[in-house]
Protein backbone atom coordinates (compact mmCIF):
# COMPACT_ATOMS: atom_id res chain seq x y z
CA UNK A 1 0.00 0.00 0.00
CA UNK A 2 1.15 3.54 -0.73
CA UNK A 3 1.40 5.92 2.22
CA UNK A 4 -1.21 8.23 0.70
CA UNK A 5 -3.68 5.32 0.60
CA UNK A 6 -2.88 4.43 4.21
CA UNK A 7 -3.40 8.02 5.31
CA UNK A 8 -6.68 8.56 3.44
CA UNK A 9 -8.27 5.24 4.47
CA UNK A 10 -7.24 5.65 8.12
CA UNK A 11 -8.61 9.20 8.26
CA UNK A 12 -11.87 8.18 6.58
CA UNK A 13 -12.33 5.28 9.00
CA UNK A 14 -11.38 7.29 12.07
CA UNK A 15 -13.61 10.27 11.31
CA UNK A 16 -16.69 8.53 9.89
CA UNK A 17 -16.84 5.65 12.40
CA UNK A 18 -18.36 7.89 15.07
CA UNK A 19 -20.03 10.62 13.01
CA UNK A 20 -23.65 9.87 11.99
CA UNK A 21 -22.74 9.73 8.28
CA UNK A 22 -22.07 6.02 7.49
CA UNK A 23 -18.44 4.90 7.31
CA UNK A 24 -19.33 2.11 4.86
CA UNK A 25 -20.62 4.58 2.26
CA UNK A 26 -17.42 6.61 2.48
CA UNK A 27 -15.18 3.55 2.25
CA UNK A 28 -17.02 2.54 -0.93
CA UNK A 29 -16.47 5.97 -2.47
CA UNK A 30 -12.72 6.04 -1.79
CA UNK A 31 -11.67 3.25 -4.22
CA UNK A 32 -14.18 4.50 -6.80
CA UNK A 33 -12.69 7.99 -6.76
CA UNK A 34 -9.05 6.90 -6.49
CA UNK A 35 -8.84 3.58 -8.35
CA UNK A 36 -6.97 1.99 -5.45
CA UNK A 37 -7.14 -1.78 -5.03
CA UNK A 38 -8.74 -3.33 -1.95
CA UNK A 39 -6.63 -2.71 1.14
CA UNK A 40 -7.05 -6.24 2.52
CA UNK A 41 -8.38 -7.79 5.71
CA UNK A 42 -5.31 -7.11 7.87
CA UNK A 43 -5.54 -3.37 7.28
CA UNK A 44 -9.29 -3.43 8.06
CA UNK A 45 -8.45 -4.99 11.43
CA UNK A 46 -5.85 -2.27 12.08
CA UNK A 47 -8.33 0.52 11.28
CA UNK A 48 -11.01 -0.91 13.55
CA UNK A 49 -8.45 -1.44 16.32
CA UNK A 50 -7.57 2.25 16.09
CA UNK A 51 -11.22 3.28 16.39
CA UNK A 52 -11.71 0.96 19.36
CA UNK A 53 -8.61 2.33 21.09
CA UNK A 54 -9.88 5.90 20.63
CA UNK A 55 -13.23 5.34 22.31
CA UNK A 56 -11.64 3.30 25.12
CA UNK A 57 -9.13 6.06 25.86
CA UNK A 58 -11.62 8.91 25.56
CA UNK A 59 -14.14 7.32 27.94
CA UNK A 60 -11.53 5.62 30.15
CA UNK A 61 -12.76 7.21 33.38
CA UNK A 62 -16.39 6.32 32.67
CA UNK A 63 -15.36 2.78 31.72
CA UNK A 64 -13.35 2.37 34.92
CA UNK A 65 -16.29 3.44 37.09
CA UNK A 66 -18.74 1.33 35.08
CA UNK A 67 -16.48 -1.73 35.28
CA UNK A 68 -16.00 -1.46 39.05
CA UNK A 69 -19.71 -0.97 39.68
CA UNK A 70 -20.61 -3.79 37.29
CA UNK A 71 -18.32 -6.27 39.09
CA UNK A 72 -19.66 -5.06 42.45
CA UNK A 73 -23.22 -5.60 41.24
CA UNK A 74 -22.43 -9.24 40.48
CA UNK A 75 -21.30 -9.75 44.07
CA UNK A 76 -23.76 -7.59 46.02
CA UNK A 77 -26.77 -7.73 43.66
CA UNK A 78 -27.06 -3.96 44.14
CA UNK A 79 -27.04 -1.83 40.97
CA UNK A 80 -26.02 1.83 41.05
CA UNK A 81 -26.10 4.23 38.10
CA UNK A 82 -22.69 3.20 36.74
CA UNK A 83 -23.49 -0.50 36.97
CA UNK A 84 -26.86 0.12 35.32
CA UNK A 85 -25.10 1.90 32.44
CA UNK A 86 -22.64 -0.98 32.06
CA UNK A 87 -25.49 -3.50 31.95
CA UNK A 88 -27.29 -1.26 29.44
CA UNK A 89 -24.28 -1.33 27.09
CA UNK A 90 -24.09 -5.13 27.30
CA UNK A 91 -27.85 -5.62 26.94
CA UNK A 92 -28.04 -3.15 24.06
CA UNK A 93 -25.44 -5.14 22.11
CA UNK A 94 -27.47 -8.39 22.04
CA UNK A 95 -29.90 -7.43 19.21
CA UNK A 96 -27.16 -6.50 16.73
CA UNK A 97 -25.28 -9.70 17.54
CA UNK A 98 -28.33 -11.86 16.89
CA UNK A 99 -29.23 -9.90 13.74
CA UNK A 100 -25.68 -10.25 12.44
CA UNK A 101 -25.78 -14.03 12.87
CA UNK A 102 -29.19 -14.29 11.21
CA UNK A 103 -28.84 -11.87 8.30
CA UNK A 104 -25.12 -11.44 7.60
CA UNK A 105 -25.15 -13.50 4.39
CA UNK A 106 -28.16 -11.63 2.99
CA UNK A 107 -26.60 -8.29 3.81
CA UNK A 108 -23.23 -9.18 2.28
CA UNK A 109 -24.64 -10.82 -0.88
CA UNK A 110 -27.68 -8.65 -1.65
CA UNK A 111 -27.74 -5.29 0.10
CA UNK A 112 -24.15 -4.04 -0.18
CA UNK A 113 -24.65 -1.91 -3.24
CA UNK A 114 -24.22 1.87 -3.66
CA UNK A 115 -27.95 2.37 -4.33
CA UNK A 116 -28.99 0.63 -1.11
CA UNK A 117 -26.41 2.73 0.72
CA UNK A 118 -27.81 5.88 -0.89
CA UNK A 119 -31.29 4.93 0.31
CA UNK A 120 -30.00 4.30 3.83
CA UNK A 121 -28.15 7.59 3.91
CA UNK A 122 -31.17 9.62 2.84
CA UNK A 123 -33.97 7.84 4.74
CA UNK A 124 -32.18 7.45 8.07
CA UNK A 125 -30.58 10.88 7.69
CA UNK A 126 -34.02 12.47 7.50
CA UNK A 127 -35.08 10.38 10.51
CA UNK A 128 -32.11 11.77 12.47
CA UNK A 129 -33.10 15.32 11.55
CA UNK A 130 -36.71 14.75 12.59
CA UNK A 131 -35.71 13.21 15.94
CA UNK A 132 -33.28 16.05 16.67
CA UNK A 133 -35.87 18.69 15.77
CA UNK A 134 -39.00 17.27 17.44
CA UNK A 135 -38.06 14.87 20.21
CA UNK A 136 -34.75 15.66 21.90
CA UNK A 137 -35.00 16.34 25.62
CA UNK A 138 -32.79 16.60 28.71
CA UNK A 139 -32.58 12.99 29.87
CA UNK A 140 -29.15 11.57 30.71
CA UNK A 141 -27.82 8.19 29.51
CA UNK A 142 -27.83 6.97 33.12
CA UNK A 143 -31.61 7.46 33.23
CA UNK A 144 -32.31 4.87 30.53
CA UNK A 145 -34.74 2.11 31.46
CA UNK A 146 -34.59 -1.44 30.09
CA UNK A 147 -37.28 -0.75 27.48
CA UNK A 148 -35.27 2.27 26.35
CA UNK A 149 -32.12 0.17 26.05
CA UNK A 150 -33.98 -2.50 24.07
CA UNK A 151 -35.30 0.16 21.67
CA UNK A 152 -31.81 1.58 21.08
CA UNK A 153 -30.37 -1.94 20.78
CA UNK A 154 -32.94 -2.87 18.12
CA UNK A 155 -32.13 0.38 16.31
CA UNK A 156 -28.45 -0.59 16.34
CA UNK A 157 -29.38 -3.88 14.67
CA UNK A 158 -31.01 -1.86 11.85
CA UNK A 159 -27.56 -0.35 11.22
CA UNK A 160 -26.60 -3.61 9.51
CA UNK A 161 -28.53 -2.19 6.55
CA UNK A 162 -25.85 -0.43 4.48
CA UNK A 163 -25.77 3.34 4.65
CA UNK A 164 -27.70 3.54 7.93
CA UNK A 165 -24.75 4.47 10.16
CA UNK A 166 -24.49 2.72 13.54
CA UNK A 167 -23.88 5.95 15.41
CA UNK A 168 -26.58 7.76 13.41
CA UNK A 169 -29.37 5.27 14.10
CA UNK A 170 -28.51 4.83 17.81
CA UNK A 171 -28.38 8.61 18.31
CA UNK A 172 -31.71 8.90 16.49
CA UNK A 173 -33.30 6.29 18.77
CA UNK A 174 -31.90 7.95 21.89
CA UNK A 175 -33.20 11.37 20.80
CA UNK A 176 -36.64 9.86 20.19
CA UNK A 177 -36.58 8.69 23.81
CA UNK A 178 -35.95 12.23 25.02
CA UNK A 179 -32.21 12.14 25.66
CA UNK A 180 -30.17 15.29 25.19
CA UNK A 181 -27.90 15.47 22.17
CA UNK A 182 -24.67 14.88 24.07
CA UNK A 183 -26.19 12.10 26.21
CA UNK A 184 -27.46 10.35 23.06
CA UNK A 185 -23.99 10.61 21.50
CA UNK A 186 -22.19 9.42 24.63
CA UNK A 187 -24.38 6.33 24.94
CA UNK A 188 -23.91 5.63 21.22
CA UNK A 189 -20.12 5.80 21.64
CA UNK A 190 -20.16 3.52 24.70
CA UNK A 191 -22.42 1.11 22.81
CA UNK A 192 -19.83 0.97 20.02
CA UNK A 193 -17.19 -0.63 22.27
CA UNK A 194 -18.50 -4.24 22.29
CA UNK A 195 -19.63 -3.97 18.65
CA UNK A 196 -16.23 -2.83 17.35
CA UNK A 197 -14.52 -5.30 19.69
CA UNK A 198 -16.54 -8.19 18.29
CA UNK A 199 -15.85 -7.01 14.73
CA UNK A 200 -12.12 -6.89 15.45
CA UNK A 201 -12.25 -10.38 16.93
CA UNK A 202 -14.10 -11.85 13.95
CA UNK A 203 -11.81 -10.19 11.43
CA UNK A 204 -8.75 -11.32 13.37
CA UNK A 205 -10.05 -14.91 13.30
CA UNK A 206 -10.47 -14.64 9.52
CA UNK A 207 -6.98 -13.20 9.22
CA UNK A 208 -5.41 -16.00 11.24
CA UNK A 209 -7.09 -18.64 9.07
CA UNK A 210 -6.00 -16.95 5.83
CA UNK A 211 -2.56 -16.97 4.26
CA UNK A 212 -0.54 -14.07 2.96
CA UNK A 213 2.07 -11.51 3.89
CA UNK A 214 1.30 -8.78 6.40
CA UNK A 215 2.65 -5.25 6.00
CA UNK A 216 3.19 -4.47 9.68
CA UNK A 217 4.33 -0.90 9.08
CA UNK A 218 1.10 -0.16 7.18
CA UNK A 219 -0.98 -1.78 9.95
CA UNK A 220 0.75 0.22 12.69
CA UNK A 221 0.37 3.47 10.78
CA UNK A 222 -3.29 2.73 10.04
CA UNK A 223 -4.01 1.96 13.70
CA UNK A 224 -2.33 5.14 14.96
CA UNK A 225 -3.87 7.48 12.37
CA UNK A 226 -7.32 5.94 12.71
CA UNK A 227 -7.11 6.12 16.50
CA UNK A 228 -5.95 9.76 16.63
CA UNK A 229 -8.53 10.95 14.11
CA UNK A 230 -11.31 9.02 15.87
CA UNK A 231 -10.32 10.48 19.26
CA UNK A 232 -10.38 14.04 17.90
CA UNK A 233 -13.65 13.32 16.11
CA UNK A 234 -15.35 12.19 19.33
CA UNK A 235 -14.08 15.23 21.24
CA UNK A 236 -15.10 17.86 18.69
CA UNK A 237 -18.35 16.13 17.74
CA UNK A 238 -19.64 16.27 21.32
CA UNK A 239 -18.91 19.99 21.48
CA UNK A 240 -20.32 20.65 18.01
CA UNK A 241 -23.71 19.05 18.60
CA UNK A 242 -24.22 20.97 21.86
CA UNK A 243 -23.91 24.25 19.96
CA UNK A 244 -25.36 23.44 16.53
CA UNK A 245 -27.13 20.07 16.58
CA UNK A 246 -27.54 17.30 14.01
CA UNK A 247 -28.97 19.19 11.05
CA UNK A 248 -25.64 19.76 9.22
CA UNK A 249 -25.09 15.99 9.22
CA UNK A 250 -28.59 15.47 7.83
CA UNK A 251 -27.87 17.81 4.92
CA UNK A 252 -24.54 16.07 4.31
CA UNK A 253 -26.13 12.60 4.33
CA UNK A 254 -28.83 13.56 1.86
CA UNK A 255 -26.25 15.21 -0.43
CA UNK A 256 -23.97 12.15 -0.28
CA UNK A 257 -26.90 9.83 -0.99
CA UNK A 258 -27.82 11.87 -4.07
CA UNK A 259 -24.19 11.78 -5.24
CA UNK A 260 -24.15 7.98 -4.95
CA UNK A 261 -27.38 7.76 -6.96
CA UNK A 262 -25.96 10.00 -9.71
CA UNK A 263 -22.69 8.05 -9.82
CA UNK A 264 -24.11 4.53 -9.88
CA UNK A 265 -27.47 4.72 -11.68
Amino acid sequence: MEWLQILVLALVQGVTEFLPVSSSAHLILVPVLTGWRDQGLAFDVALHLGSLSAVLIYFRHDIQMMSRSWVRSLVTRQVDNDARLAWAVLFGTIPVGLAGLAFNDIIEDTLRSPLYMAAGLIVFGLALGWADWKHRGQRDERQLGWKDVLFIGLAQAVALFPGTSRSGITITAALLLGLSRDAAARFSFLLSIPVIGIACGLKTAELVSSSGDTDWSAMLAGTVISGLSAYLCIHYFLGFIKRIGMQPFVVYRVALGLILIVMFV
